[in-house]
């Protein structure tokens, strides 16, 4: 992997201890496709220099980065669901796989997955995520950042080569 110097590790979230995440393995996925990234967002963090090979197995296979996280991490937290608060809930379809130190600005970022499998929060749920719901996120990040509303960015999306329903998801 050609780790560039705006490449800087930073995995905080161990240290806050086991009471804030859950230990979790990402879905095993028949194929993966890479479909798009976003490798502007890759260069603030060191990594838009990874192929698409190495692309693919770091953010569909979720092999650990250099340096950092040994394996994903689905998130605890609390707060309001279904109008109740809730003082258990957390990732329920996703998990933090990385951090970095973002160029520039010196930022702890998060590289978290949405869809990839299911974790302790799933709430019976699959831990999937559509195509399409892949791509309305991506377009979603996309306007936001572009407008200048600070948000999460799409990092990429990825096939999974499984066949998913959501009532008006293919």
């Amino acid at each position: 992997m050609p780790l560039s110097a705006d490449y800087r590790p930073d995995p905080r979230l161990p240290i806050l201890g086991a009471d804030f995440a859950d230990p979790v393995r990402a879905a095993d996925f028949p194929s993966l496709r890479l479909r798009w990234r976003n490798d502007r967002a890759a260069a603030t963090v060191g990594l838009a220099g990874l192929t698409d090979a190495e692309w693919t197995d770091h953010f569909g296979r979720f092999a650990p980065l250099v340096d950092n996280l040994p394996g994903p991490l689905a998130q605890r937290y609390h707060g309001h669901q279904f109008r109740v608060y809730n003082p258990e809930i957390g990732d329920g379809r996703g998990f933090t796989f990385a951090q970095l130190r973002e160029a520039g600005t010196g930022r702890l970022l998060d590289l978290a997955t949405k869809g990839s499998g299911v974790t302790p929060w799933s709430r019976n749920g699959d831990g999937r995520l559509t195509l399409k719901g892949g791509v309305r996120e991506v377009l979603a990040a996309g306007m936001l950042e572009a407008l200048g509303v600070p948000t999460s960015r799409a990092f990429s999306l990825i096939e999974t080569g499984e066949s998913l329903v959501r009532q008006d998801e293919p």
